[in-house]
């Protein structure tokens, strides 16, 4: 079977939430093996879920699937058809918690077993909570696409945890608002709130609470040895593992090296020297993931530079400024034009063909 001319061993993803795409492609009129054939890859590889790409052919791919369908909504599409079990061993583990909030806290634990390049976590507050959805490779063209599917996917993940007439109170997506905003109101039936600095669902915390019927201690077990032994095969360097709660530390404005050596159930100095030994710092990897963050922000959505400074946990929005130059040589204006019009020319294009 033909694997993708642009995999990248160091961040495969499974096919899994992918699968139907070939069907849905066939529904718009399109070929997929016409389009598959681009990255390599035959309709049949969407056969198997535990078939991988790398995180580069999943945003090129779904990009170019809206492209050729005609469907700026193409991601909203593939993430309604998805499911807890697309999740394999971690969607398991979580349908056989005991109760919801659980069963959450297992997806921020163990997302990292399904794909490497992406956080799913859950924040617990006094009336209400957020389930979350963080791409740690952002900046890239799709992303807005894999966005919506994701948001999609974590709606029907809620769903089969809490009930099928489970709605959340808001939904955030950290995308620019589409110009048909139909397909997003039907599926969600919530209030919407686009050019948001993340991509989460806001609900009730009540529902933490709410018992699982297919909880099952012995399948959760089960899992759990699964789920144990899989990351002991694919356990990532200190340097990757931050790479993956620093956005969410971000998120709480508290991305100290105190508070990540913690969360590790590490000591600072030994943080410290392990990532010596990796041949990096703390610092630098709070700073590339603040790089990281922000392009997508800056990319995907219309939040002012200042709003974007807040949400990285910069003083000010003058020493964002200093440190998105120093990254990339130009102003976040600068860089968020030049983006806007390499975009511009892509959609006339794209409107061409």
């Amino acid at each position: 079977m033909a694997r993708s001319r642009l995999l990248d061993e160091s961040g495969l993803v499974r096919v899994a939430t992918l699968m139907s795409l070939p069907t849905l492609l066939y529904e718009y009129g399109v070929d997929p093996s016409s389009v598959l054939a681009e990255f390599g890859l035959e309709p049949a590889y969407f056969d198997e879920p535990d078939n991988t790409f790398s995180v580069a052919t999943r945003f090129q791919l779904m990009a170019r699937c809206a492209e050729v369908c005609r469907c700026p909504h193409f991601g909203l599409l593939v993430g309604e058809r998805g499911n807890i079990s697309a999740l394999g061993p971690v969607g398991f583990l979580m349908q056989s918690s005991p109760n919801v909030r659980t069963a959450l806290e297992v997806m921020s634990q163990h997302f990292w077993v399904h794909n490497p390049k992406a956080t799913a976590e859950l924040d617990e507050y006094d009336s209400f909570g957020v389930f979350r959805y963080t791409v740690l490779q952002p900046g890239t063209d799709g992303e807005e696409v894999l966005l919506d599917g994701a948001a999609a996917m974590m709606l029907n993940i809620m769903r089969s945890l809490c009930g099928h007439y489970w709605q959340p109170t808001e939904v955030h997506l950290a995308r620019r608002r589409p110009r048909r905003l139909k397909p997003y109101r039907q599926f969600f039936d919530a209030p919407l709130v686009f050019d948001a600095e993340e991509t989460s669902l806001i609900f009730d915390a009540y529902w933490l609470d709410k018992r699982l019927p297919s909880a099952d201690p012995l399948l959760h077990l089960m899992m759990k040895h699964r789920i144990a032994d899989l990351e002991a095969q694919r356990r990532h360097d200190l340097a990757s593992q931050l790479r993956r709660i620093l956005p969410s530390l971000l998120s709480s404005r508290d991305a100290s090296v105190a508070v990540a050596a913690k969360r590790l159930g590490l000591g600072v100095r030994t943080m410290h020297r392990r990532l010596l030994d990796e041949g990096t710092s703390f610092t630098q990897l709070r700073e590339e993931v603040r790089f990281a963050m922000a392009r997508a922000l800056l990319q995907d959505t219309r939040i002012p530079a200042h709003r974007i400074s807040d949400r990285l946990g910069y003083t000010n929005a003058s020493a964002f400024s200093s440190a998105f130059r120093r990254w990339s040589g130009m102003s976040p204006a600068q860089w968020r034009a030049a983006r806007r019009r390499r975009r511009g020319t892509t959609d006339r294009c794209a409107g061409n063909t």
